[in-house]
C-alpha cells in the first residue's frame, strides 16, 4: 500500500484520515462504523434513509447505462492520470467515466473545506447540516450535475461540502477513504503538504474566494486543496484524488503559474469536462485549452469540451453521440456552428444517459476527443 502513496505525502503533512472516515460514515452513508459518543444516531439514520436510496438510484439508473458505455468507448492503454477542469465536487462522475484511474485531479472555484467541525456538532447543527447536504447534492445524484448556486453554497457551514461530495462519490462506487491531507502548490508545481503546526498557524487566515462573485469560504486557507487517497473495498491498491481550488482564467493563471506547472508535471493525461459553462470556448481560458491540447491523449465531454477548430488543429479527431442543436447556454455562434456541423457529418450514435448539459433542445449529447494516430510521434521514446 505504501508504494502506491505519493512519497512526499507519506512522510509529511497532517493526516485527517479519522475525520474522512467519520464524514464518510455520517454524511456520505458509506459505512456502518459505530458512531462516536455525542453524535445523534437518529439524525444520522434519518439522513442515510434519504441518501442510500438516492445513491442506489444513481447506480441503477445512471451507472448501469454509463458504465458499460465507457467500458467500450474508452480505449485501452491510455494514461491513468485524469484531469477534470471545472469539476467542482464531482469525483462521482470522474469515477463513472474513468473507474480504473490511478490519479484524478479535479479543479474548480470551490475549496475542499475543513473536516474537523464534525467533532463539535450538537443534534440541531448536525440535522441542519445534513439537510443542507441533501439539498445541495440531489442534482449531482439525480442529474449527474451540480449547479453553480449549489456549489457556491458548499463554501460555508459545519460540514465541508466539497469534501462530502467527494466522499459520496467514493461510497457510490464502492470505494472507501484511506487518508486525507491538505496542500499548497509551490511555484515549481510541486506539492507542499501542511503539517499540524502549519495548519495551526493558518487557523485565523480565512480562505480567499477564487472568484469575486463566489461565496466567501468560512474556513482557513489551509483547507483549500485536498488530497484524498482511497481504495476499492477489499483491495490493497490505494489511488489518489486531488482537488485544487483555482480560477482557471488566463489572467489568474498568468499571476498564479503554479497550477499549470503542477498539471504539466503530470505528463500525459486523460481528461474530461462537463457542464463547464462553455469556458473552453472562451478566449479568456486559452491557457487551459492549450494545456489540454498539448498534454491529453483522450477526453470525454459534453459540448463544453474543446471546439472542433482547436481539436483538429492540434491533431485530434472527435466522435459524437446523441444530438446537438445548439449550446445550452448562450455561447459563441461560430463554435455552435462547428459543433452542429460535426454532429451532422457523423452517423447518429445513440446515447442512453445525460452527460453534463443537455443542448438547446434538451437533447443529451456526448463527445469523445482522441489524439489521431501519428507514426512519427509513436516512434519518439
Amino acid at each position: 500500500m505504501a508504494a502506491a502513496m505519493p512519497a512526499d505525502a507519506a512522510l509529511t503533512g497532517q493526516d485527517f484520515a479519522a475525520e474522512a472516515r467519520l464524514l464518510y460514515r455520517v454524511a456520505a452513508c458509506g459505512s456502518d462504523d459505530p458512531l462516536p459518543e455525542g453524535l445523534d444516531a437518529k439524525v444520522v439514520a434519518k439522513h442515510c434513509r434519504w441518501m442510500q436510496p438516492h445513491m442506489e438510484a444513481y447506480r441503477r439508473v445512471f451507472l448501469a447505462r454509463a458504465g458499460p458505455f465507457f467500458a467500450k468507448a474508452v480505449p485501452a492503454g491510455l494514461p491513468q492520470k485524469v484531469v477534470y477542469p471545472f469539476g467542482g465536487g464531482d469525483l462521482l462522475s470522474a469515477l463513472t467515466t474513468y473507474p480504473g484511474a490511478q490519479e484524478i485531479t479535479t479543479l474548480s472555484l470551490e475549496l475542499a473545506g475543513d473536516p474537523r467541525r464534525i467533532h463539535k456538532m450538537n443534534s440541531r447543527r448536525l440535522e441542519d447540516s445534513l439537510d443542507f447536504i441533501r439539498r445541495t447534492i440531489v442534482g449531482l445524484l439525480a442529474q449527474n450535475d451540480s449547479t453553480s448556486v449549489s456549489l457556491q453554497a458548499t463554501q460555508r457551514g459545519d460540514l465541508p461540502g466539497q469534501l462530502t461530495f467527494f466522499l459520496v462519490g467514493l461510497a457510490v462506487h464502492g470505494c472507501e477513504p484511506v487518508s486525507l491531507r491538505y496542500f499548497r502548490i509551490e511555484q515549481d508545481g510541486s506539492l507542499h503538504y501542511f503539517s499540524k503546526e502549519e495548519i495551526a498557524g493558518l487557523e485565523n487566515k480565512l480562505a480567499r474566494r477564487r472568484h469575486g462573485q463566489w461565496t466567501p469560504p468560512d474556513f482557513s486557507e489551509a483547507f483549500a486543496n485536498s488530497e484524498l487517497t482511497y481504495r476499492v473495498r477489499g483491495s490493497d491498491q490505494v489511488r489518489i484524488h486531488r482537488h485544487i481550488a483555482a480560477n482557471l482564467r488566463d489572467d489568474y493563471l498568468r499571476r498564479n503559474p503554479a497550477v499549470l506547472k503542477y498539471l504539466e508535471k503530470q505528463g500525459q493525461v486523460i481528461a474530461m469536462t462537463k457542464a463547464g459553462s462553455y469556458c473552453l470556448w472562451n478566449p479568456a481560458f486559452s491557457r487551459l485549452r492549450k494545456y489540454l491540447l498539448a498534454n491529453m491523449e483522450f477526453m470525454v465531454s459534453d459540448s463544453t469540451g474543446i471546439p472542433p477548430q482547436w481539436a483538429s488543429r492540434a491533431g485530434f479527431v472527435q466522435e459524437t453521440y446523441g444530438s446537438f442543436h445548439g449550446s445550452y447556454l448562450d455561447a459563441s455562434e461560430d463554435y455552435n456552428d462547428q459543433f452542429r456541423e460535426l454532429w451532422a457529418k457523423q452517423p447518429h450514435r445513440r446515447l442512453a444517459f445525460r452527460y453534463g448539459y443537455v443542448d438547446s433542445e434538451k437533447a443529451c449529447h456526448l463527445l469523445l476527443t482522441r489524439r489521431a494516430p501519428n507514426p512519427a510521434r509513436k516512434a519518439t521514446p
